[in-house]
């Protein structure tokens, strides 16, 4: 298993190169959090340990909860399973993912008529 300042690294420097599409710079979000553009870097190779008020800041920065930064256990479940999937979709996205299993489920019923 991975250290887990790799996985906070890793996903740290995801969610920096994917923001809004097309990523930020580790200096833009240096500025962002208020600390140095080699401070990320450093974050992102695991070579520092960001404490919990860095990640508290970069979890507002990026609009996500702090534990997105922590590994997440395999999904035990199909509710959880359902619930990790959806978990940052937006209302419309939802809904339309909710019609979509209820077309699937009337779509079944009647195969089995």
């Amino acid at each position: 298993m991975p250290d887990i300042y790799e996985q906070i690294g890793k996903q740290i420097r995801e969610l920096r190169t994917t923001l809004r599409g097309q990523g930020i710079s580790q200096e833009e979000l240096a500025q962002a959090v208020e600390t140095t553009a080699n401070t990320v870097s450093r974050w992102e190779t695991a070579t520092y340990k960001p404490s919990i008020s860095d990640l508290e800041r970069l979890a507002r920065f990026f609009g996500t909860p702090i534990t997105a930064f922590f590994p997440q256990p395999e999904p035990k479940s199909r509710t959880n399973a359902l619930l990790s999937a959806t978990a940052d979709l937006d209302d419309d996205n939802l809904e339309e993912v909710t019609l979509y299993a209820q077309f699937r489920r009337t779509r079944e019923r009647k195969k089995k008529r």
